[in-house]
Formats: structure tokens, sequence, C-alpha cells
């Protein structure tokens, strides 16, 4: 009995209610159109007073609904922001933007129809039916004073008339919530079908997501190689500095003022990587370091972490297109940023770049002993630096030749990037 009465009268049957009230009034307009449209048809002056008329310009007026849901694009989601609130409906099963396919217009025509036909229908009886049981339900009380102010037929002077009239009142209050609850239960289960996204919603809907995952991917990948590759050389650079204060001052020197450089740097990098969350990249903003302009600083700094680094460069980094200028950057500074993580201190790590067939070939090097491997929880850096190949149409290999642990990427000069 209490689901009953929760069903009627609970609070999601209010608020479907109420959806179903503004339902009959957005049907209003169209019923007043239709009224100038049936009156000259049928020569009526008081449409008001017959009530066949009344629905027939409401039946006139639907048609006419839908067909301004289908030139309003909006409407489909103001709906399904109204069923949303209103109907208890998730989100997730309703379609958020515009109606744009013929399939989506249809839907969502069908369902505007079906608000107003029921919101009038219900929005119409919660006017009437309410005064009228109030009267039934208070007529034994006005037999009783013995005032007949209304003139009531002589069919309702009888004692059982009179008896009944409260009991009638109230059941046609309760048929009334029934009615609404039922209207109410029928949009909310039709929502998903009528407003729920088409085939092209969820494809947008995923490449969207996919785009999110991707940009996510990207602040992942420079935030680890910038940021990764400065922690791990400024913690080696002081390493190196602490243990040579006493001995060696101008290289703790050298250490001081490359780990200043390495965080300012780092500092710029960060900011630039950020400004990808914003709407766009904020004015100042440094710019994202390539190979033409940042190589050398960037091979000064691992050297200054303890690492030799025999650098041959066979190609001209001005030549790069930017896109490609700027990703083989972060792949050199991750290959020597997992050197100097897992090589260690005076280790010396072969660093060659060079054109050969179209492609840009990025090699480092060093020995078998002291290998980046994958270690539990790690091994983001190979990953990344094959995400960034694989995105620009290149390849990458990573594993031990010759005695050597060796890092190989090509780029093609000209692809995807």
């Amino acid at each position: 009995m209490s689901r009953f009465i929760r069903f009627l009268f609970g609070r999601q049957a209010r608020r479907r209610w109420l959806h179903l009230i503004i339902g009959g009034a957005l049907s209003m307009p169209y019923v007043f159109v239709g009224q100038i449209i049936i009156g000259p048809a049928t020569d009526a002056r008081y449409m008001f007073a017959d009530l066949s008329l009344q629905l027939l310009s409401f039946a006139v007026g639907l048609p006419l609904a839908a067909l301004t849901s289908v030139l309003f694009p909006l409407t489909r989601p103001l709906e399904a922001g109204a069923v949303g609130w209103l109907c208890g409906v998730d989100g997730d099963r309703l379609a958020g933007g515009p109606a744009r396919t013929r399939g989506a217009k249809g839907r969502t025509a069908a369902w505007f129809t079906l608000h107003l036909g029921f919101g009038g229908i219900i929005a119409g009886m919660s006017l009437a039916v309410p005064p009228f049981s109030g009267f039934l339900v208070a007529l034994p009380v006005v037999q009783w004073l013995g005032h007949d102010p209304l003139e009531l037929p002589a069919a309702l002077d009888h004692a059982w008339v009179t008896a009944l009239a409260p009991v009638a009142g109230v059941v046609m209050l309760v048929l009334l919530a029934l009615c609404a609850a039922a209207c109410g239960a029928l949009l909310a289960r039709w929502a998903p079908l009528l407003l729920g996204p088409t085939r092209e919603d969820r494809l947008a809907a995923a490449e969207a997501r996919a785009a999110d995952l991707a940009v996510r991917n990207r602040l992942a990948r420079e935030l680890h190689d910038s940021v990764g590759h400065a922690l791990s050389a400024v913690t080696l650079q002081a390493s190196a500095a602490r243990r040579l204060l006493d001995t060696d001052p101008q290289f703790v020197r050298e250490a001081l003022a490359a780990i200043e450089d390495t965080t300012r740097r780092t500092v710029g990098e960060l900011d630039a990587v950020l400004g990808v969350l914003r709407e766009g990249d904020a004015p100042g903003t440094a710019p994202a370091p390539t190979l033409a302009g940042d190589l050398d600083s960037l091979l000064r700094r691992t050297r200054a972490g303890g690492l030799r680094v025999t650098a041959t460069v066979d190609a001209d980094p001005d030549s790069l297109p930017p896109v490609l200028s700027r990703e083989a950057y972060r792949i050199v500074q991750e290959g020597l940023s997992n050197a100097l993580k897992h090589a260690g201190e005076r280790v010396t790590v072969t660093l060659r770049i060079a054109i050969a067939d179209g492609h840009l070939e990025i090699t480092v090097e060093n020995p078998l002993e002291h290998t980046p491997v994958c270690r539990p929880g790690g091994g983001h850096g190979l990953r990344g630096i094959a995400d960034r190949a694989r995105l620009l149409g290149g390849t990458t290999q990573a594993g031990p030749a010759r005695g050597t642990w060796r890092l190989h990427v090509r780029l093609p000069m000209k692809g995807p990037a």
C-alpha cells in the first residue's frame, strides 16, 4: 500500500506531474492557433463553451507542435534537460545536443507531441477535477445548511446522493493522481527511446572522449618527459656536487648553475604543458622546446649531472618541420633521461642524430650493464617514446645490441605528423 501511495503522491510523482503541467502550458499557444483554424471552418462564435471544439482545436494544434520541434533544433536538449530533472531519467541515457539527423528529428517530434498531448490532458484535468471534487465533498454540508445557491438539479436532491458525494469526490482525486502518475511513468519510460542518443551521437561522444583521452595522454607524456627528466638531472647534479664540494669547487659551481638553469627551463616547460588545459595557450606562455633551439642546452645540463655524452649530429635541426623537431627533442630528452637514471655517473652515452632515406634517425647507446629496463611501476619513458614515434608514423626499437643497450627511433620527415 505504501508503494502505491508513493507511486501516486511521492516526490518523483509530483515532479512528473509538474512536468506534465509544463507540457500543458506549452500546448496552449498551439491550441489557440487551432481555434483560429477551426473557428472559421465551423462558424463557431463561442468555442470555449463547446468541449468538442476545444478537443478538436487541441488535436489540430499537436501537429503544429511537432512541426516546430523539427524546425527548432534546441527542442531536444531542452526537453532532455527537463526530463532528466523532473522525470528522474539518467542524463547519460539522454542526448545532450540538438537533433541533426532526420531520424533524431522525427523522434524528437514524436516526444514533443506526446509531452504536449499528455500534458494538455493532465493539465486540463488538474484544473477541472479538484474544484468539482471539492464541491462533491462539501455537498453534504451545503445540504445540511439548507442552502442551494447553485440551484442543484433535482437528481441530486436524494439522501444517497448526498452520502456518496464525498466518496465520489475523493475517488476522482485519486483517479486524477493515478492518471498523472501513469502518464508520467510512460513518458519517463519512453524518454530514452525518443530523446536518447542516436548512433551518430554515440559516435560523436566516442570521438570527444577519444580526443579528451589523447589530450590527457599528451599531457602525461609532456609532464613525464620534461619534469621527470629535470628531476633526474637535478638529483644527480646535486648528488655529484655534494660529493665534490670539498675537492672540486669549480665542478660544484657548474653543477649548481646547471641546476638553476634546469629548474628555470622546467618551470617554463611546465607552464607550456599546463596551457593545454586552458581554452588556448595563454599569452606569454613559454614555447615547447625543439631540437633546433634546445639540443645544446639539453646536452650541457645532462653532462653537468656527471653523464658523459658523445653527440654526433649529421642533420640540420633548423631544416626539420616544427612538429618533428619538437617531438624529436622529447625523444632525445627521454633517451638521455633513461640513461641518466639507470646508467649512473661517469658512463659514456652515445647519441647520434642523422637523416637517412627520408627519415630522421635518433640512436642512444650506453653499456649493456647499465640498462634502462622497465621496472615495476616504471617503463613509462620507453612507452612514451614509442607513442610519440607511432603518432609521427615512425618506429622504435629498444633492447640489447652487441654489448650495448640501444634505443633507435626512425621518424619520417613527411608523414602523419
